[in-house]
């Protein structure tokens, strides 16, 4: 199986080592890789350091996660991290360090205080002594401030505006508890998520389609079903509208084109789209019809995987406008049966569904 390995100092290493090879085999690798002494390296995985003895299956690790090794002669101590009473850093030197060896800290500082990163990146140390006591004295007189307004609150509770602000006070306290809470337990939830993509020919062109398993159908914009050589194939029968977060044009369907995904080729169907900002997207239908999955686990955004099939699928719930709809198609001249039967095949999609109707 493949590890990715990841140093203090951001260097990234791939090996490929067996399932139950222990953790000092995997030291003595990344010492060659990386020249790092076995006796000086630390393996943690899942925020938990790993013992020599330990086998990797043992541990958790599987085929593609992401492991850390860290050196002990460049691991700061706990001491260095410390910080004095006016909020300086007791030493700034390893401070710097500890903080340039968080990638995500580093992220949503260059974000959310610039000023403070570029002195973490800078060599200037006293600049960086003046920003860390300057933001603590920020946060000791907001926290002044707010314990004197809320003393206040409290001395008359029976003001209606007084009441108001109590609250204020006590939800946002609570919503702080709860972000800090995330912080500490949830911190990938403030991590950009990489969306996922796929390299693939469709009907002998390369692209990078989006997959998306949330979407219902495929779609293909027509700027690029015309430079796939497709727009001739357009069914202008299936023409409606696409609603999701917002709305677009649907201007019909191409029922069959051929796809390639690796060395395999897929019939697939695609609908189109007058939608100038999205090139290609791999939905849940095409994603089910091939029993496909993506598997973000492994870490690698540019495959789709043959999986076996899953679960069959539920019944599409239908809207309260669902009998409109059957009511509206059979005062056309169709039987209830019929229509019914074409509404649950387009998902709902009255044009689409009378479209076939009228088509036979």
């Amino acid at each position: 199986m493949k590890v990715t390995v990841m140093t203090g100092d951001e260097q990234i290493v791939t090996l490929d080592v067996d399932r139950d090879e222990s953790v000092e085999n995997l030291k003595a690798l990344l010492e060659v890789e990386t020249r790092v002494p076995l006796r000086q390296q630390q393996i943690h995985f899942n925020g938990k350091e790993m013992q020599n003895t330990e086998k990797l299956s043992a541990a958790g690790v599987q085929d593609g996660d992401l492991v850390m090794m860290f050196s002990t002669s460049e691991r700061p101590s706990q001491d260095g991290l410390r910080v004095n009473p006016d909020g300086t850093a007791v030493n700034p030197q390893a401070f710097q360090q500890h903080a340039r060896g968080d990638s995500q800290l580093m992220a949503q500082l260059l974000q959310n205080d610039p000023q403070l990163a570029q002195a973490i990146l800078g060599d200037d140390t006293t600049e960086l002594q003046n920003i860390l006591r300057s933001r603590h004295q920020q946060r000791t007189e907001l926290k002044r401030k707010q314990e004197e307004e809320l003393a206040l609150l409290y001395a008359d509770p029976f003001d209606v505006e007084a009441q108001k602000k109590i609250e204020a006070a006590i939800r946002q306290k609570g919503i702080d508890e709860n972000w800090e809470a995330a912080l500490e337990h949830n911190p990938e939830a403030f991590a950009r998520v990489v969306m996922l993509y796929v390299d693939m020919e469709v009907n002998g062109v390369p692209l990078k389609a989006f997959v998306d398993s949330g979407a219902q159908s495929t779609i293909i914009s027509k700027s690029c079903a015309e430079r796939c050589g497709l727009l001739r194939l357009l069914d202008q029968r299936f023409r409606g509208i696409a609603v999701g977060v917002g709305q677009s044009e649907i201007l019909g369907r191409i029922h069959v084109a051929p796809i390639k995904i690796g060395n395999i080729f897929y019939p697939c169907s695609f609908t189109v789209l007058d939608a100038p900002n999205m090139e290609f997207l791999f939905g849940l239908d095409m994603l089910r019809k091939h029993q496909e999955s993506s598997r973000t686990r492994e870490g690698t955004p540019n495959a789709l995987q043959q999986t076996p099939p899953g679960a069959p699928a539920a019944n599409p719930p239908q809207g309260g406008d669902f009998e409109a709809k059957v009511t509206k198609l059979v005062e056309l001249g169709f039987d209830r049966a019929s229509v019914t039967q074409a509404l649950k095949l387009f998902n709902g999609n009255e044009e689409q569904a009378a479209a076939f109707l009228f088509g036979g």
